[in-house]
């Protein structure tokens, strides 16, 4: 006899019926005009949680953001690929004759275009180094992390990759973004993402606000999960993400606009953030957990 499926928002504690949304800003300490907007979209608008990047430039300041705001819930967006290169190449946290599997010709971080071959050459061990490298500049930063994600690499591109970010998250106390099917199966009984999972860059500009509020009015019951992307769309973003800088711009405006809170609202959806999912994933929240 088939089990029940149970919703993960019923696991953490919402009705039945009861629409839930994570409204996670992707990319906080790639730049200033990324990490302004991330916290505005926080404070200020409908954004809950966010995920911050460690090897990149405007890391130090996101960290110091995170520490003079504790109230605001992060993430670790464990980076392998660098998709800014006119703001110059992002190296590895950990020293580079450890993690050579990991690093293009230059002996940087591979680009997004090079993804297959990243996954092809990585070895796993060097990805365990780097992986954990950027966690512990986190935690020597005084910093306490929600969850871990990836940043270009969809439930970390390769199943050996998965598993291991799935046993640092249980070595560390923290949960993992998990989208896939596979991976749901994978870590069934935990609270991931019950229905498609939305990253902003798969929206196209023309009337992206009347298809994000479609996306609320429409939101189906359980859990749900949106990476977006702000950025405040200044000059030096213009120059070094040209493609890019549009998707960042018009998500803040969207998070920070009084149509987002009201339609919330109006629709009777909880937004949260991974504090709860942390919980279960920690086993602080589950029957006889510890």
């Amino acid at each position: 006899m088939t089990e029940p499926v149970v919703l993960s928002s019923e696991l953490l504690g919402f009705p039945a019926g009861a629409r839930v949304l994570i409204v996670n800003c992707d990319d906080f300490g790639m730049r200033r005009g990324i990490n302004v907007a991330v916290v505005e979209a926080i404070e200020g608008g409908i954004g809950s949680s966010c995920s911050l990047m460690v090897p990149c430039p405007g890391a130090g300041e996101a960290m110091q953001l995170l520490r003079e705001r504790p109230g605001i819930p992060f993430g670790i967006h464990l980076t392998l690929v660098c998709e800014a290169e006119r703001e110059g190449a992002w190296g590895p946290v950990a020293s580079k004759g450890r993690v050579g599997s990991l690093l293009d010709e230059a002996g940087e971080l591979f680009s997004p275009g090079r993804c297959d071959e990243l996954l092809g050459r990585a070895r796993i061990e060097e990805v365990e180094v780097e992986f954990r490298a950027q966690v512990e500049v986190v935690l020597e930063a005084g910093l306490v992390p929600t969850h871990l994600d990836w940043h270009c690499l969809a439930d970390g591109g390769r199943e050996d990759i998965f598993e291991l970010t799935l046993a640092l998250a249980g070595e560390y106390g923290l949960a993992v973004r998990v989208w896939g099917e596979a991976g749901r199966r994978r870590v069934r009984g935990l609270p991931v993402t019950d229905n498609d999972f939305l990253d902003s860059f798969s929206l196209g500009l023309d009337g992206k606000a009347a298809r994000y509020a479609r996306l609320l009015r429409e939101l189906p019951v359980g859990l749900s999960e949106w990476a977006v992307h702000p950025g405040v769309g200044d000059a030096e973003s213009r120059v070094v993400e040209p493609g890019g800088w549009r998707v960042r711009q018009t998500d803040h405006e969207f998070l920070m606009s009084t149509e987002a809170r009201e339609l919330l609202r109006e629709e009777g959806v909880f937004v949260i953030d991974y504090r709860g999912v942390q919980e279960w994933w920690s086993g602080s929240r589950r029957p006889g957990g510890r």
